[in-house]
């Protein structure tokens, strides 16, 4: 198969320009409309149920889960529905602990959930390290994937693809806040959904809209075991402590939390769930469907010739149905989800370093809306230079450990210390803070002593640590930690106030 993959693609050039210059009209009209603080992190809260649950869809659906999925899928088989049903269960999770009493007691993050009865400035500052390492490990596998990605498809040298995307990205959130944000992924979820569909519907043509012929085909070429579990997991250890990662780690992810403040009411953050999920789980359908379609219709050896790790194979495929316009169509919408990816990072960094480390840290709580919106301004700015020079330091390296750490520190360091101060009345400020140190020390030290970083990136001959995510150990521990010290630690004006928080969480009275 002759395949355009790695020369200048002008079809795919045009796509991504049409994509920029629409997000960048949206950008200067969301301008004129961001001057507060509410406006700038929560675009006002004026974003509908709907709106946002397809905004949370675009800002959850990387290309991690387009292009990894999918080419995981094709190279590995059957195994490679783990990540998918992974990232999926988060979402009912979400659904029903998280999206209310977060949206009824927060403001702008969820260490404000956290915070609500407790000391502010230990629980500001350990959360915000928790949810600024979350969102620097994913930048940067977002950033390696963009330039990657950029010199594949469009033949552009790697450090100018990155700072393309970072100069873009910085654009998005600096000048149009959280409304430029939420629409870069409304546009960018429409465009994957619509692409991978037609990639979908273009596939089962091939086989009479008939998936026993897809599979039958698969089995032909690759042997039965393509078809069954086992083929990337083997240890049922690893295979659980990586679907808790996955599943936990989303509902600590904190640009995914972030969106919860957009919509106006409890009611509505419910609402966005409930679409969202529905979004995802149809595209996580069609990210298995293309991996077996690659792998029958272009064939493993031509996928790993151009990219080891399979990442190419959905790109592959729309080449081997569409063509070269449908390849750039696909490429240019390839490139707009990394681009929507980032922007919500970086918000959700931005917002982690002024709202959470400046006002409630450094000025007590105390900041005029000016200052916080000129702060967040600063911050991006910082954290869009810094996601630049980590996507080149990082060039050529296997960033996938990146992404598993992203969730591993989530599912550890944000996810146990968010529920447990929304349920238990003995929640104390000492239990929260070791709670989120020991789930972020924990899973970044396991991840860097795990086969994945450990033998792949250190080329050592064994791991030091056996699984290749920690999210069992780390979660488990931050939960420990978090119960015991809180045991050991009375705090009884946190405990008069949990019935007045019981409140606020389920009813809304005072919710912002």
């Amino acid at each position: 198969m002759q395949t355009v993959i790695g020369q200048t693609n002008p079809v795919a050039i045009f796509f991504f320009l049409l994509f920029v210059a629409v997000t960048l009209a949206i950008t200067y009209w969301a301008a004129k409309r961001t001057r507060t603080t509410k406006e700038f992190y929560a675009a006002g809260r004026n974003i509908t149920g709907f709106q946002n649950g397809l905004a949370l869809a675009g800002d959850y659906m990387s290309a991690a889960s387009f292009l990894g999925i999918a080419g995981l899928v094709s190279t590995k088989g059957y195994d490679g529905l783990i990540y998918s049903v992974g990232w999926l269960v988060g979402w009912p999770i979400i659904m029903f602990l998280i999206a209310e009493p977060l949206r009824n007691l927060g403001k702008y993050t969820f260490a404000d959930v956290v915070a609500y009865r407790l000391s502010q400035r230990p629980i500001r500052s350990a959360a915000a390290l928790g949810s600024i390492i979350t969102v620097l490990t994913y930048l940067t596998a977002q950033m390696v994937g963009a330039g990657t990605l950029i010199k594949l498809l469009f033949g552009l040298p790697y450090e100018v693809a990155v700072i393309i995307v970072g100069c873009l990205m910085i654009a998005y959130v600096l000048f149009g806040g959280m409304l430029a944000t939420t629409w870069v992924q409304i546009i960018k979820a429409v465009l994957l959904l619509g692409g991978a569909t037609l990639l979908v519907i273009l596939t089962l043509a091939q086989f009479g809209f008939n998936y026993g012929e897809l599979f039958g085909q698969a089995a032909q070429k690759y042997g039965d075991k393509f078809l069954e579990p086992g083929g990337l997991v083997t240890n049922p250890i690893d295979a659980f402590s990586l679907g808790l990662a996955l599943m936990f780690g989303t509902a600590g992810l904190p640009h995914i939390l972030m969106r919860f403040y957009t919509v106006p009411n409890a009611k509505e953050a419910r609402k966005s769930v409930f679409y969202a999920t529905g979004f995802i789980g149809y595209f996580y359908i069609l990210t298995f469907t293309i991996g077996f379609g690659a792998a029958v219709l272009v064939g493993q050896d031509i996928i790993k010739g151009i990219d080891k790790g399979g990442n190419m194979a959905a790109p592959l495929l729309a080449e081997v149905l569409g063509g070269n316009i449908f390849l750039g169509f696909l490429a240019a919408v390839a490139f707009a989800t990394i681009l929507a990816v980032v922007a919500g990072l970086t918000l959700a960094g931005a917002s982690a370093l002024s709202h959470d480390l400046y006002v409630g840290v450094i000025r007590k709580g105390v900041s005029a809306e000016k200052e916080e919106v000129k702060v967040a301004k600063i911050a991006t700015l910082i954290l869009g230079l810094t996601a630049i020079f980590l996507g080149i330091i990082f060039k050529g390296q296997n960033v996938a450990f990146m992404v598993g750490l992203a969730f591993a520190v989530a599912a550890s360091a944000n996810f146990p210390a968010l529920f447990m101060s929304i349920v238990w009345k003995r929640f104390t400020t000492q239990g929260a803070v070791s709670s989120i140190i020991t789930g972020l020390v924990l899973a970044t030290v396991l991840i860097i002593l795990s086969p994945t970083v450990w033998v792949d990136v250190f080329k050592n001959p064994s791991p030091i640590f056996p699984l290749k995510n920690p999210g069992l150990i780390s979660m488990t521990a931050a939960f420990i930690a978090g119960i015991i010290v809180s045991l050991a630690t009375r705090e009884p004006q946190a405990e008069a106030r949990f019935e007045e928080e019981k409140l606020r969480t389920y009813v809304g009275i005072g919710a912002e």
